[in-house]
């Protein structure tokens, strides 16, 4: 779960109930996204919760659902084809556009990408599509029917097994997909595009991505996935899927004022429900992720608490250091920190007083190591360490500070 997740229906092209969720970033909102799941699969994969968290934490809400017969939706999946995928992804864009706002940007997942393709100039206000292992052919999809198209082809109906499930497929659905004329849709487009797909894709391959683009007009981009599977299976390969996304659809934002409140004067830290650890950061508009490594059981989607607390110091240190350069008219190369956290026995510490070296309590300790680019004398060395020592973080965490807490009931619902 991204953030606030709300869970949502609306009425798909039939009029079957569509299950849906809504994932909310915490603070201000810049653009809603609409999220087309893989064929067969469902809004609750995760790569698809993976992907919505990371362009949540960019100030994106994205909406994921269940096509007609699938998940948690209402309706019969022998009943739907490819044309009432895009006629669900439509039921989907009316909604937000009714209920939120309408969405600026399409992602699509296999299948499902070919059918943001196809919709895309029927949403006005969508601004950008994004696909992931998409085919360039509809029709390529029949490929995972096996023998059963004959089947289907010659009787009308079939059970086929996908992906170790049995799903009942008409021959309605073959005629549809080979109907689809997708690379025509896609050289109308007139959006920017941007292609994710992974040279080793075993489901699609990568000969599809060379066609999208082939057939898209600029500006249009593609990213390798590397070694990724079809489903993204690997939380990392979908995370990078989500960041990559995010950073691309900012350009096409960047006139956008974010909605809601302005930026927080503070920082807020909020659960996203992913993992054990992973949280939420909002600094002002900056939106980033705190987490644990994997080896106490966390994501490793973040730095960790005292990660931040180096951090703070190493960037304080960096910038004094560049202040009292500029001041003084001193050349300094290009200043660079590396700062290690440990705890360890007061006797061992070799900066701490007498008496505090004989109390055998652990203590916190800092270690930080300045380089700078170019060749620096003795005397601009000492100077150096010096100053570092009147960096503002150095000097709040060599003291003793004090912390006020206050505990708040809210009434937030994180899903409903």
């Amino acid at each position: 779960m991204a953030f606030d997740t709300q869970r949502l229906q609306f009425a798909g092209h039939s009029g079957a109930t569509l299950a849906a969720r809504l994932d909310l970033p915490n603070g201000p909102l810049r653009a809603y996204a609409l999220f087309a799941h893989c064929f067969t699969c469902s809004k609750d994969l995760a790569a698809a919760r993976r992907i919505a968290a990371e362009l949540a934490r960019e100030g994106i809400a994205v909406l994921r659902f269940d096509f007609t017969g699938l998940g948690s939706s209402e309706g019969e999946f022998a009943s739907t084809n490819f044309s009432s995928n895009v006629a669900d992804l439509l039921s989907a864009a009316d909604y937000l556009r009714h209920h939120y706002q309408a969405p600026s940007l399409l992602i699509g997942h296999s299948l499902g990408g070919a059918a943001v393709l196809a919709v895309a100039k029927d949403i006005p206000e969508v601004r950008a599509v994004a696909t992931i292992g998409a085919p360039a052919d509809v029709g390529h999809v029949l490929k995972n029917f096996g023998t059963s198209l004959e089947q289907i082809e010659r009787s009308g109906a079939a059970e086929v097994d996908l992906a170790g499930r049995k799903f009942l497929v008409k021959r309605q659905f073959v005629e549809d997909a080979r109907a689809q004329r997708l690379k025509d849709a896609v050289a109308r487009l007139k959006k920017p595009l941007l292609i994710l797909h992974a040279p080793l894709d075993q489901t699609v391959g990568i000969e599809n991505a060379t066609e999208i683009f082939l057939a898209a007009k600029h500006p249009k981009s593609f990213v390798s996935l590397d070694n990724a599977d079809h489903l993204l299976t690997n939380s990392e390969d979908a995370a990078f899927s989500g960041r990559i996304i995010s950073g691309w659809l900012t350009r096409y934002l960047a006139t956008d004022a974010p909605q809601g409140t302005a930026p927080i004067e503070h920082v807020r830290v909020m659960e996203t429900g992913e993992g054990a650890f992973q949280n939420a950061v909002q600094a002002g508009s900056h939106r980033l992720f705190a987490d644990e490594p994997e080896s106490v059981g966390g994501l490793d989607s973040g730095p960790s608490p005292y990660d931040f607390l180096s951090i703070a110091l190493g960037a304080c240190t960096s910038m004094t250091l560049r202040l009292y350069a500029d001041h003084k008219k001193l050349t300094l190369g290009r200043i660079g920190v590396d700062v290690s956290h440990a705890k360890i026995h007061a006797k061992d510490c070799e900066e701490c007083a007498e008496s505090e070296r004989s109390s055998g309590a652990r203590i916190d300790r800092f270690e930080r190591v300045i380089f700078v680019d170019g060749e620096v004398s003795d005397e601009l060395r000492d100077k150096i360490a010096e100053i570092a020592g009147k960096c503002p973080v150095h000097r709040t965490l060599e003291a003793v500070a004090k912390i006020k807490t206050v505990v708040n009931s809210e009434s937030r619902v994180t899903e409903r």
